[in-house]
């Protein structure tokens, strides 16, 4: 029979505590016991707060808006792949065992740098300057091998090409795709590996190679359907916001787009198409003039373009020919490309009277509409379709897998 004065030491009751709450850094020990008049829920809430005031804070996640802002195209990243681990020279210890011989392990290999396509990610401004890749672990006694260096990955945007020096190692152009930027260095021996039969006892260990150290250049080329050529102030911005759910910026004055946008048009039968809004072009930008090569890589990846015309001016019709001796100063046949002429601001009294005097120059029709309004957008959809469809057709033909979004 347990005596009452053990059992009442063992039970240590909290009395007059009616309103005592614990605190975020209280500990209740197993013997102690909470008032029948205290509630259950004081104590729930409490410790949900010190846990949540115990999570480690995070950094926010910026937007797509947001990283719209911050928006690079091109990045110098000196990657180095990881160290191998030493070799071990050691040798079996137990008793009665004279003569154990060696048991060193080798060396793990170092982790490889690799980038890797996400389509998550739209710029090259979240990869870093300098990536050092995981180093493999020690050998160890017993002929335990090092571990091997964890893989690092770098994501990089949809159509990032990859430069050492002036030469092209890499063309990240489809999803998933991926490139080794930097090799782990090999592990070293342990003496266990120089064991031979005119050499019982080697002691003999090496060390863990370096890991591979390149300088590359990345280079970002939007990968989209169509790309809607034009100079600036030409309406290319509103004309995407009018197609598909993109939000560029909008205004009365020219180079208000200094990066690309990309805009994805729906259609009933659940088929997508990419359409990229190019910076404004000027006279003279396949001589870099007003950022000119910065902007004309974008149309590169471009499958078939869109000339966006602005017929509120005088002349318009020279508009055309001067983007495409642009495109093709800067790559031959790139203005050869399937094309469409869009001529807009037909809401205008003045450029509804140019519509014939277009036409009849350019010898083609070209598909007269309002961004501002959304007069006869119909048929620009019809067009596009049917460049896309026209585009597949020659990749399936050609043996090779379209681009999907």
């Amino acid at each position: 029979m347990i005596p009452s004065r053990l059992f009442s030491a063992r039970l240590r009751v909290l009395e007059g505590m009616g309103r005592w709450t614990p605190s975020t850094q209280a500990v209740l020990g197993p013997g102690w016991l909470l008032p029948q008049h205290a509630s259950p829920r004081l104590l729930s809430v409490s410790c949900a707060d010190g846990a949540k005031h115990q999570e480690p804070r995070r950094k926010k996640l910026l937007s797509e808006k947001q990283l719209k802002r911050h928006f690079v195209d091109h990045r110098r990243v000196l990657v180095r792949g990881g160290r191998g681990g030493d070799g071990v020279s050691c040798f079996h210890s137990e008793p009665r065992k004279e003569f154990g011989g060696p048991d060193g392990g080798d060396g793990g290999n170092g982790g490889h740098v690799i980038l890797r396509v996400d389509q998550q990610v739209k710029s090259l401004a979240s990869v870093l300057s300098r990536y050092q890749g995981f180093d493999g672990e020690d050998g160890g006694r017993k002929n335990c091998f090092g571990r091997n260096g964890a893989l690092l990955y770098i994501r990089v945007p949809l159509g990032t090409l990859v430069k050492e020096g002036h030469e092209v190692v890499a063309d990240l152009s489809h999803p998933g795709d991926e490139y080794v930027a930097a090799l782990g260095g090999a592990g070293g021996k342990g003496n266990r590996f120089f064991l031979a039969n005119d050499n019982r006892a080697p002691v003999t260990c090496t060390p863990g190679q370096p890991g591979q150290e390149r300088v590359l250049f990345l280079e970002l080329k939007t990968v989209a359907h169509a790309g809607m050529v034009g100079f600036p102030n030409a309406g290319k911005s509103s004309l995407l916001r009018a197609i598909s759910n993109a939000k560029p910026t909008v205004a009365s004055y020219p180079f208000t787009t200094l990066n690309p946008h990309v805009g994805i048009v729906h259609y009933e039968d659940h088929q997508q198409i990419a359409v990229a809004d190019i910076p404004g072009l000027v006279r003279g930008a396949h001589r870099n003039r007003g950022l000119g090569c910065a902007f004309l890589r974008h149309v590169e990846r471009c499958r078939f373009l869109l000339f966006v015309v602005d017929l509120s001016v005088p002349e318009p019709w020279t508009q055309v020919e001067d983007l495409k001796y642009e495109l093709e100063k800067y790559e031959e046949g790139l203005s050869a490309r399937p094309h469409a002429i869009v001529a807009n601001k037909i809401d205008l009294p003045e450029a509804r009277a140019r519509l014939p005097q277009l036409q009849a120059r350019l010898g083609q029709k070209a598909i007269a509409l309002s961004a501002a309004t959304g007069e006869n957008l119909e048929e620009l959809l019809l067009r596009l379709k049917d460049l896309h469809e026209e585009h597949v057709a020659n990749e399936l033909a050609r043996g090779r897998q379209p681009l999907r979004w």
